[in-house]
Order: C-alpha cells, then structure tokens, then sequence
C-alpha cells in the first residue's frame, strides 16, 4: 500500500535563480545544530490550524506553536531570519569556511596576491588523514581551552610573586649608560612576559633571568624557577600535547572500527560476512548487487 513519499529536492527548471538559492540556503539553516528541534513553518502553521481550529481555542494554538498573538501568516518570521543570517554563520564550519576562502580571493583580486597562500588550506582539507590531524585539535576543545585558562591562572599567580619578590632578576643592565631593560616593572609587563617567554623556554622562566648564585634570594629563588618548570612546563603543556595526540588516537581508532564494520558486515542488513560466505553468491556480490551503499544515498 502505497503510504507517501518524501520531497527532497523541488523542481528548479519552474523556479527562478532566488528560488532555487533560497531553497539551498533553507537546507543549510534547518541542518545546521543550533536550529530548534521543533520549529514550525508557516505551512504547517496553517495546517495546524485548520486541523484543530474547532477542537482547540486560538490562544492555546498560539502558545504551542509560539506564535505572537497578533501574528499571522503573512507576518515576518524574524525566528527563522535570526536563525539563518545568526545561527547558520556561528555553528555551519562548511560555511564558514567557503565565506573565508570567497574573501581571500577577493583580498587577492583587489589587496594583493599575497591572499592566494590562504587557499592551500584546501589542499589540506583534501585529504582524509590531515583532516583527521585538524580534528585531532578541535575534539577536545573545550578541555582544551580549560587547561588553557589553568595555565593562565598558574601563569598569573607566578607573576603576582615575581613582581613582589624577584623584581630585582628580571632587570637587565644595558651598555653605553642607556635605560635598563626592566621586564617586570607593573603587573602587565610581568604576566606578558612570564607568559610569552617563560612558557615558551624549555627550562621555564629561570632560563630567560639571571642567575641568583651568591644572591640573599639564592634558595628562595630556585625553588621558584624548579617548581615554574615542574607546574607549567612537565604537567601543563604535557596535558595540553597529551588531549591533542588522545585525541587523534581516538579518532584514528574510531576510523578503523568503522572500516572494519564496513568489511565484515553489510551496512544495510547488518548480517555478518561469515553468513554470505556460506551461500553461493557470498558477501561480495550482496553487497555489490543486492544491498549497494550507493543505491541508498
């Protein structure tokens, strides 16, 4: 019995240019993941209140579909254009990425050529593995910018003791009777400057300071530089390389599992190749012929 179908695409030859790019614009809104799960057009509206219109009052089927009380079907839908100009442009990374590489080519048209080298990003979005590698950062980022801001909060509480304590190191003499190169002379400096080169240096912040042997602050001084460098250096950064190369590992196995499913079982049917391989046509054929991945998209 015959039930139905499913309109996935319209007809374009009847429709105009606006049309038919207002029709894939409306495709990539209603896909993208921060459109309401339940959203009701103004088809279905209508339709709604035809159905129910004498079982029903108008104000409860104005609250459930969330209309305005004043509103109706010819009103604007400032819902659904929040959504596709807002929404679809901070949450669609494929978007995203064709507005930015439409721009550089702009740039390079009208700027200068100097844009162009933007473009050999999409080799790299060419191939499956570096993709992975890409995804490998963005998997875990909201762990990761956590440990970030940890390391910014360690970072500062650092400074905060430099600036009172250990002022007098970060001070470097100049020749020729000019200004001494203070790095440490308010707070902001301080925190840049423990951040930008004492994260950076494989020995922690000690290693960009003079040394403090024959100083009052000696052991004081040292036990700052060793425990910078055990905090932020071994377990900070180590956690931050730790989540990216988890993550590839994860990804990499999730990719093989799903390779080996493919290979060991139909994606259709889900029966076991072991199954096929005890009758005459065998996995291949059924999966080439009766149950094709191809002729389900």
């Amino acid at each position: 019995m015959f039930d139905g179908c499913w309109i996935t695409e319209e007809d374009n030859e009847e429709s105009g240019v606006i049309d038919t790019l207002l029709w894939y614009l409306d495709r990539i809104v209603i896909s993208s993941k921060s459109f309401p799960m339940m959203y009701w057009d103004k088809f279905v509206r209508r339709k709604t209140r035809q159905k129910f219109k004498d079982q029903v009052d108008e104000e409860t089927l104005t609250a459930i579909l969330g209309e305005e009380k004043s509103s109706g079907d010819n009103s604007f839908d400032y819902r659904y254009t929040c959504w596709l100009w807002i929404g679809v442009i901070l949450t669609n990374g494929q978007f995203l990425y064709r507005v930015g590489y439409l721009l550089c080519s702009a740039c390079g048209v009208f700027i200068s050529p100097f844009f162009y080298a933007f473009h050999l990003i999409d080799v790299v979005l060419s191939f499956p593995m570096l993709k992975a590698i890409l995804q490998s950062v963005t998997h875990n980022l909201q762990q990761l910018i956590l440990t970030i801001m940890m390391t910014l909060v360690v970072v500062y509480l650092y400074t905060v003791i430099a600036f009172n304590f250990f002022r007098k190191f970060y001070v470097q003499e100049s020749e020729d009777g000019e200004e001494p190169d203070r790095k440490c002379h308010n707070m902001a400096t301080c925190f840049i400057y423990h951040f930008y080169v004492g994260v950076r240096a494989g020995g922690g912040i000690g290693d960009e300071l003079e040394s403090p042997y024959g100083d009052e602050l000696e052991y004081p001084r040292m036990f700052y530089d060793i425990s910078f460098f055990f905090f932020v250096i071994i377990i900070l950064l180590a956690i931050m390389q730790g989540l990216i190369i988890d993550a590839f590992g994860e990804l990499r196995d999730q990719q093989e599992s799903a390779t080996e499913k493919l290979e060991s079982s139909c994606f259709i049917c889900d029966i076991g190749k072991e199954t096929f391989d005890r009758m005459p046509r065998g996995f291949e054929i059924h999966t080439t012929k009766e149950h094709n991945f191809a002729n389900y998209l």
